[in-house]
């Protein structure tokens, strides 16, 4: 879907939270596949037995990728991404578990870089079924203005 929303129109505290998504067996191996992360912490369930986690934890950047991924159904097309910062994982994700992700508008400031945009923060937090929080994010938008400078 595509929604124009010009940097003036965004209100610190607006949020989203998107449908949930199950992470599997094959989650983790085509991760490990395309990223080369054949870690024990992730593919070696006998060795992850006897570590306080009893099983395998998926993979941070894979967890990251799908929750990032999870709100990508609504396009605005006068804004583009800048990056991430603060991207943290904060409890582990397991197979079977089944997150969804949760946005909110955490600040907006000029972008000293382009006098007719402004940067957009948005607070990105990935939960887990039993709503605790598996990995937080600040998303930062360039996003036009509608009055130019």
């Amino acid at each position: 879907m595509e929604q124009t929303t010009y940097f003036e129109e965004y209100e610190i505290g607006d949020g989203r939270t998107t449908f949930g998504r199950t992470i599997t067996e094959t989650d983790f191996v085509v991760h490990a596949g395309h990223t080369g992360d054949f870690f024990p912490h992730h593919m070696d369930a006998e060795f992850m037995k006897g570590t306080e986690f009893g099983q395998r934890i998926a993979h941070g950047t894979m967890v990251f990728s799908i929750g990032v991924g999870l709100t990508a159904s609504v396009v605005n097309p006068v804004a583009f991404s800048y990056g991430y910062d603060r991207l943290r994982f904060i409890k582990p994700v397991f197979i079977g578990d089944t997150i969804k992700t949760r946005t909110t508008i955490a600040s907006k400031e000029d972008d000293p870089k382009r006098p007719n945009h402004g940067r957009v923060v948005e607070r990105v937090e990935v939960i887990n079924q039993r709503g605790n929080v598996v990995l937080a994010a600040d998303h930062i938008y360039i996003v036009e203005r509608r009055e130019k400078k």
